[in-house]
């Protein structure tokens, strides 16, 4: 019989060595606790697409947008920092779970302050549960860091570089309102700078199939938040009993769109694209304007629901640009990162040159009386277009 010094003895499965994974490990795939972590992460989403919602329904187009920036940052970065650390250094002992607890609750605390950051401009909450999560991504890099020996300046300079920016956040809660926004812009920049230090030294052993199905999982998050919002708005609207008809129109084009949108995304697998820490890097902040376009497009879908249930005080023009620019930006962002660099390799380049064309025309259909459906139209075409190309299959 094993004792309890023998690595298979079920005591000593509490406590692993946090060893770096292999980045070409076969069948690595999300595991139950990275899915919870992500679901815990909707709530989040769920506060900033509603709140964006109900800023651009009473006309602060501009404080609802800035808002909506400032969190969903909060929001991405938090989740994308566990995701990369994951994929290298996933060991599941009871310490990597209970430290990963403390991230939830983190999220659960940003989410909870979200409201009063865009009712009373209040980011303390915010920032605290956002410095949580990320003190707590401190424990696990220094864990790491132990249990690593090769990658260990690395993984050094990860705890050492999120330490000191966390410091900057609170150290932001202090400074005047006319220091807020360059305050925040350059702790954004230093939040983006630590990877790109760090992994200067000696690469994580991150896994490219990994990422790029954890990527997508949050795809659909934020996706299945647009359609969330879209459905409770137009129950709204039914519920009162008046206007129908425009409300079941305004529902069939929302699935239309955030169903193309999903085929769009998921028309070929990206990790053949992450094959250095530049393509890398590029990729996975790109996945900022995925994101947030995509949460802002349940937003914008809310609106327009307001508007056709005449429950809205903003004009039929501003409520198709509620849906327009965020489908816009994700159409371009999808070529910008995948579509555009896939061409290179072979794909047809006209149906890649598509992609932006559409986005202009996206922004184009506000203008018009029907601006929701003819989105559904644009983005209907390109798939069509896309589909003759390459194929129906949205999965390799």
């Amino acid at each position: 019989m094993p004792g309890p010094a023998d690595p298979s003895h079920p005591r000593r499965r509490w406590i692993v060595p946090m060893t770096g994974r292999s980045s070409d490990e076969e069948h690595r795939v999300a595991t139950p606790l990275e899915l919870l972590f992500d679901l815990c992460f909707v709530v989040a989403v769920a506060q900033a697409s509603g709140r964006l919602h109900h800023a651009i329904a009473a006309g602060h187009f501009a404080s609802g947008a800035g808002h909506f920036v400032l969190v969903f940052f909060a929001i991405w970065w938090a989740w994308m920092n566990f995701t990369w650390f994951a994929s290298a250094y996933d060991c599941d002992d009871v310490p990597y779970r209970l430290t990963t607890l403390v991230q939830i609750g983190g999220a659960l605390t940003m989410a909870a302050g979200i409201p009063r950051a865009f009712d009373a401009e209040d980011f303390r909450i915010v920032t605290a549960g956002y410095v949580l999560m990320r003190l707590a991504m401190v424990a696990q890099w220094l864990r790491a860091a132990h249990d690593d020996p090769p990658r260990r300046l690395a993984l050094l300079r990860y705890a050492v570089g999120i330490t000191l920016v966390q410091a900057g956040w609170l150290a932001r809660l202090a400074l005047p309102d006319s220091l807020f926004l360059p305050g925040f812009a350059v702790l954004v920049l230093a939040e983006l700078a630590v990877p790109a230090w760090a992994e200067r030294t000696t690469m994580t052993t991150w896994h490219p199939h990994h990422i790029a199905e954890r990527y997508g999982l949050f795809t659909l998050i934020v996706l299945g938040e647009s359609v969330l919002s879209a459905t409770v708005a137009v129950q709204a609207g039914l519920d009162a009993g008046q206007h129908a008809g425009p409300l079941i129109a305004l529902a069939v084009a929302a699935l239309v769109i955030v169903f193309a949108m999903w085929w769009l995304y998921f028309g070929r697998s990206s990790h053949e694209l992450l094959t250095s820490m530049r393509s890398a890097l590029f990729w996975g902040y790109g996945h900022l304007l995925v994101f947030g376009s995509a949460a802002a497009a349940g937003a914008g879908l809310a609106v327009a629901a307001d508007h056709a249930a005449r429950h809205g005080h903003v004009s039929a023009r501003a409520a198709g640009y509620a849906v327009a620019i965020p489908v816009a930006v994700f159409v371009f962002s999808v070529w910008l990162l995948v579509a555009r660099r896939l061409a290179r390799q072979g794909a047809i380049r006209w149906v890649a040159a598509a992609f932006p064309v559409t986005a202009v025309l996206i922004l184009v259909a506000p203008l018009g009386p029907a601006p929701v459906p003819v989105i559904a139209v644009l983005l209907t075409a390109l798939v069509a277009a896309k589909v003759a190309v390459t194929g129906p299959d949205p999965q390799e």
